[in-house]
């Protein structure tokens, strides 16, 4: 899929954008949005391609029906299941069988079912459209083709960010994709796959292999590299496919809200999860913290809400105890934060103690079972042998390339491009002007290192597998 995915965007994508230019009218250029995205998806998974039809057009109707029948809560119940069962189905069945075979001593065999690529994303989508018009928000929609562009739309189909239909509603009706647009659309993509093919590429290098090494083989250097170079990795890997998809969009005339803001300059999991994966966390918020009551029924109701979403989080990024540990670690400082008054503490303080949290968090969400990631972390806090065969093993991952691309990771990390947004504003139009000039020139530069670094057969490893 990594191959395809880079292929039709190198290969198909200008194609595709020159035609775009042409068409004299929205309702073509909505077909070839549509065909292209189809046969994007159809690269990586052809038989999925029905699956992901099939659900756009079982949330089409469900949405027709909340226009017309008096069972409205009905409607919109099965369609929840509807879309519920087909994770269940697509990408639980082999955690719960497993699940049940460990805690009954059966021997129930596993149902192996291929995951479809995105379906997380895709149907948290159509779920929220079909949840919407019951709400009244959106109109019940009568072209299946605009729905279906909607959900399976390539620039955010396998990677997010969650788009609502709300949000672009008006824009698959009628759009304009100005020169700013293009110019600007283009830059931000160039950027988001500077984040994933220089910085979150390399990071894996390192990641894979100290993940794979028997964690008593760690010392504590080896565990700590491990734990933040996958930390940088998750960040940049995802945080560029959601640029490259704004980015892309707005080529196309669409305007997606930001997914990421900095999150690792969070002083509190509560700040963190406002900048993280923004439209995720905002999707569970109005469609399952809010609805559950949200802190609108006291502390203990509070505290259960946010461990409750904060499961259904885990369990959202892949079926695995890792994943779901993972959330509940989160849930549970959140709680704690509730309580607690973390803000008050200096700043610098909390800073820390986000990222310690989020960092050692991040091991339970890479690693492979929860006795591995609980051995990782021991090494990182008990690894003290500096031995020289012990030193290998991290020695081994430090590389130039390594290093150059942790450092392009911290700076990256900090909002130094705002500040430096701010500096120019203020030293005149002129300087701006400048600025902006030379950023155009700094994203054309990335671009063509991302080039020559995926024609050189770099490691290039597509981590949403299991989303």
């Amino acid at each position: 899929m990594v191959f395809s995915s880079l292929s039709f965007l190198c290969v198909f994508f200008p194609i595709v954008f020159a035609l775009n230019l042409v068409l004299p009218s929205v309702r073509l250029k909505n077909a070839l949005l549509l065909v292209t995205s189809l046969l994007f998806y159809s690269f990586g998974e052809p038989v999925y391609v029905l699956l992901m039809v099939a659900s756009s057009l079982a949330n089409f109707g469900a949405g027709v029906l909340l226009g017309t029948s008096a069972r409205r809560k009905l409607v919109v119940g099965v369609a929840v299941v509807f879309n519920v069962g087909l994770l269940v189905a697509f990408k639980y069945a082999d955690m719960i069988v497993g699940s049940l075979n460990a805690l009954l001593g059966t021997s129930l065999p596993l149902p192996q079912v291929a995951l479809p690529i995105g379906i997380s994303f895709f149907t948290f989508q159509a779920m929220s459209y079909v949840i919407d018009v019951y709400r009244g928000e959106v109109e019940p929609q009568k072209s299946f083709f605009d729905v279906l562009l909607y959900i399976s739309f390539f620039p955010q189909l396998i990677a997010g960010p969650i788009v609502k239909y709300h949000d672009i509603a008006r824009e698959i009706r009628t759009r304009h994709a100005s020169a700013t647009d293009m110019a600007c659309g283009l830059r931000r993509f160039c950027v988001g796959l500077a984040k994933k093919v220089l910085i979150a590429n390399n990071m894996a290098v390192a990641v894979d292999y100290l993940y794979s090494v028997a964690p008593g083989d760690l010392n504590a250097l080896a565990a700590w590299t491990a734990a933040v170079a996958y930390m940088m990795q998750i960040y940049f890997d995802f945080s560029g496919y959601s640029d490259m998809a704004i980015g892309l969009g707005r080529m196309f005339g669409f305007h997606y809200k930001e997914n990421f803001n900095y999150p690792y300059v969070a002083t509190t999991l509560q700040d963190f999860w406002r900048r993280w994966h923004i439209s995720l966390s905002t999707w569970f918020k109005e469609y399952l913290y809010i609805p559950l009551g949200g802190n609108r029924k006291g502390t203990a109701r509070t505290m259960l809400n946010k461990l409750a979403v904060f499961f259904l989080c885990g369990l959202w990024h892949g079926a695995s105890w890792t994943f779901v540990v993972w959330g509940l670690v989160h849930g549970a400082f959140l709680m704690l934060e509730s309580v607690v008054p973390v803000k008050r503490m200096p700043r610098a303080l909390g800073h820390l103690y986000c990222l310690l949290v989020v960092c050692l968090a991040f091991v339970l969400f890479r690693a492979d079972s929860i006795g591995q990631a609980g051995a990782i972390i021991v090494q990182m806090f008990a690894g003290w042998d500096f031995s020289d065969a012990s030193m290998v093993i991290a020695m081994r991952q430090l590389s130039p390339v390594f290093l150059t691309a942790l450092a392009a990771s911290l700076v990256a990390a900090l909002p130094v491009r705002d500040v430096a947004a701010r500096a120019l504003d203020r030293c005149g139009e002129r300087a701006r002007l400048c600025g902006i000039a030379l950023s155009y020139v700094a994203s054309i530069a990335l671009l063509a290192l991302c080039f020559l670094s995926l024609a050189s057969g770099a490691y290039n490893p597509f981590i949403y597998f299991r989303f």
